[in-house]
């Protein structure tokens, strides 16, 4: 079975731009190509067609992951139904996911991403939008970890 994932986030310009380019290496790593699509997008639609922050850009190219050719996009404008799964970085994002689902009559399968972390009092992967370059990294970590154990369920 081909899995078509979505990772959403609030704009499209930190976590979920991440969140894409960290999963499409380990799918690369893997082999895998075959076995999943990728793709983010934001519930917001303010950034639509920018880059990523820059200071997400750097996070991820510290770590051999180059997400700068990536554009903000919305899910408005996407055929959200051809996910098999959509994945949310916090509660906001879960419900604006759900809402616009029921607006087009969709029942969406959408998580949590802080729901694949080891730790199960992290609950939600916060936007560093506002915060440091530590802030970026921390998120970069944790999300390595969802996704990790994401693309492990995932595989045959």
């Amino acid at each position: 079975m081909k899995h078509a994932l979505l990772f959403v986030c609030y704009e499209n310009i930190c976590r979920s731009p991440m969140a894409e380019g960290i999963f499409s290496r380990l799918v690369a790593e893997g082999m895998s190509h075959d076995l999943f699509t990728v793709a983010s997008a934001g519930t917001v639609c303010s950034q639509k067609g920018e880059p990523p922050d820059s200071r997400a850009v750097s996070t991820a190219l510290a770590h051999g992951i180059d997400i700068s050719a990536q554009r903000a996009r919305c899910i408005h404008d996407m055929e959200i139904d051809r996910f098999t799964k959509i994945f949310v970085m916090d509660v906001d994002n879960y419900h604006d996911v759900i809402r616009y689902g029921n607006s087009m009559s969709e029942s969406l399968p959408v998580t949590m991403v802080a729901d694949y972390l080891a730790d199960s009092a992290v609950d939600t992967i916060e936007d560093p939008y506002y915060g440091t370059t530590d802030d970026f990294m921390s998120v970069y970590y944790l999300l390595s970890e969802a996704l990790g154990n994401i693309y492990k369920e995932l595989s045959p």
